[in-house]
């Protein structure tokens, strides 16, 4: 959770670390609504990889991973997108973006209008 963030549970009783990120789960089922987009998932674990395989935790027993705040499919270009709510990018987020993109995922980073 980010310092200063909101907890907010939305009409379908799902409850988000920030206001944000709710208002844009509201919007992202507006379009699958819409038939714009479909599949639409939250809180999906991505395993981050490095040359050798899966990232590990310091103790050797668990996988690293990066969590999507959305991912679902553009029908419009067919397309998976892994999106991330964002007021601001911390250090963390940005390292798990540049191993991302080093496996080949890109990140759709929305952020707040206002």
């Amino acid at each position: 959770r980010v310092r200063g963030a909101q907890r907010t549970t939305t009409g379908d009783g799902i409850t988000h670390d920030s206001k944000t990120e709710a208002d844009r789960w509201e919007e992202l089922k507006l379009l699958q609504r819409a038939g714009e987009i479909c599949g639409l998932r939250r809180q999906v674990d991505i395993v981050l990889l490095g040359r050798d395989g899966p990232i590990m935790t310091d103790s050797g027993k668990q996988e690293r991973v990066y969590k999507a705040d959305f991912v679902y499919v553009d029908n419009a270009l067919g397309i998976t997108v892994v999106e991330d709510r964002k007021g601001h990018e911390t250090e963390v987020f940005k390292l798990k973006k540049a191993i991302l993109a080093a496996q080949g995922q890109q990140l759709l980073i929305t952020k707040a209008k206002g």
